[in-house]
């Protein structure tokens, strides 16, 4: 993920300052030293550092701060709410027209995702927003765009408008707009070309597209990969074309992160979504509070909240709690909750989403095998239909038969058995401790003493 090496630093520097009952100027001085540090070497534009370390520092030395009783714990504070601004302060949402269709114009150079922003933007906007798009491959110099964009749509099932290349982008979007009318789509999302870097020829080209369509929205994607070059990416186009928002692709990459923290300062413009995998899924809204929260080691509730609101099928939650109310929960049940849990996504990163995850120990390196998940599948979907409901009647002969019918081993088949089976208990206890408080909470003559 990014910014990793930005908030080791920011956490261990941070650290040093929380637990002080009593912090003076020069605790300060050192604490911004080091932050000065940790931002520059995370790639962030030299005066975005200047001006972030400034702010901070007139606040943290404030009457206030100094005598208050946790001035560790308020300097901190004041360092996650100027990150917060640095990065927008609040998430931007996405403005759609009052009239359909909602126009949005995708630009960049080459290499940095486009076509495949493309495609997930237009997945996430039918999911979430409940919109009908309509895809246009308007890049008439690169033939593999068009055939990319193409195999996109039929993978997520949204139309795409093309007319290959022998055809002006300009009238290509005008074609498409009035199939948009025709067909009912409330969002046109349009991929247009891109350069090896900014040029006259790029930049009139889609001066004409917007003087046409005038898009409600225009995106631009860089490749956070890039570092301090995605800055000056953005101020180009901004100058040039205008841009409403940014999109950066590949922030779950190795990348220093230098480019979230000052795109924003740099071009006054939001970042709107953020790339955070390769599968069609993995755009999300780019929500500054949080990702300051992941910086500084606070955990991301919100995010790892709205996962599972997004992947975990409510009924099946609600069936579930009942299961485990009743003690009826199966190896059948085990399989369905570990495939809804590998939706969210990775569980290296979903971990350390979690509040005070920083604080485990080895967890920053951590890696879960996700084909131990997949030998953990493999063992169940080898039982027959009773020995997933009554375990217990696994013996000898059967585990032999489900470890060579899984690929796996004895020994791992005994583990699962017996990580089933203590599970189960646990439940067991949880629920009797829960009905003997309801009970004592319901005998005669207490009653009274809560009226």
């Amino acid at each position: 993920m990014a910014f990793e090496g930005l908030a080791e630093r920011l956490q261990g520097t941070l650290q040093k300052i929380r637990g002080k009952g009593k912090v003076n100027e020069a605790d300060v001085k050192e604490m911004m030293r080091e932050v000065r540090f940790a931002l520059i070497e995370a790639d962030v534009n030299l005066k975005v550092v200047r001006e972030f370390v400034k702010k901070v520092s007139e606040k943290a030395v404030g009457q206030d701060v100094l005598k208050s009783l946790t001035p560790g714990q308020q300097v901190v504070k004041i360092v996650q709410d100027e990150l917060t601004n640095l990065m927008g302060g609040e998430q931007e949402p996405i403005q759609f027209a009052r009239k359909a269709p909602t126009v949005i114009m995708m630009v960049g150079l080459q290499g940095a995702g486009k076509t495949t922003t493309t495609g997930k933007l237009a997945a996430l906007l039918r999911k979430r927003h409940n919109k009908k798009p309509l895809l246009v491959a308007a890049d008439v110099y690169r033939p593999a765009a068009i055939q990319q964009l193409e195999t996109l749509g039929k993978q997520l099932t949204i139309p795409v408008f093309s007319l290959g290349t022998d055809i002006s982008p300009v009238d290509i979007v005008r074609q498409a707009l009035e199939q948009a009318e025709k067909e009912h789509h409330d969002v046109v999302i349009v991929d247009t070309a891109g350069r090896l870097h900014v040029d006259e020829t790029l930049m009139q080209e889609l001066k004409d597209i917007q003087e046409l369509a005038t898009p409600d929205e225009v995106f631009l994607v860089v490749d956070a990969m890039t570092g301090q070059d995605a800055v000056n990416v953005a101020q180009n186009f901004n100058e040039t074309v205008g841009i409403s928002g940014v999109v950066l692709t590949k922030l779950d990459g190795d990348t220093r992160g230098g480019a979230a923290l000052s795109i924003r300062s740099v071009t006054e413009k939001p970042i709107k979504f953020v790339g955070v995998g390769e599968h069609m899924d993995a755009l999300e809204p780019f929500h500054p509070e949080r990702m300051a929260s992941r910086i500084l080691g606070m955990g991301d509730v919100m995010s790892l909240i709205e996962k599972a609101q997004a992947n975990v099928d409510e009924e099946k939650a609600k069936e579930m709690e009942e299961k485990f109310r009743t003690q009826t929960f199966t190896l059948d049940d085990f399989l369905d909750q570990l495939q809804q849990v590998k939706k969210m996504g990775p569980l290296d990163e979903l971990l350390k989403m979690m509040p005070g995850a920083n604080k485990i120990k080895g967890l920053e390196n951590a890696q879960v095998d996700e084909k131990q998940m997949g030998r953990v599948e493999a063992v169940i979907q080898s039982m027959t239909p009773a020995e997933r409901t009554t375990p217990e009647i696994i013996n000898a002969n059967r585990r032999r038969r489900i470890a060579k019918g899984s690929g796996t081993s004895i020994q791992e088949v005994n583990r699962l058995l017996k990580q089933f089976n203590d599970m189960k208990k646990m439940v067991k206890q949880m629920t009797n401790m829960q009905q003997k408080g309801n009970k004592r909470m319901k005998m005669p003559g207490l009653d009274s003493f809560f009226r």
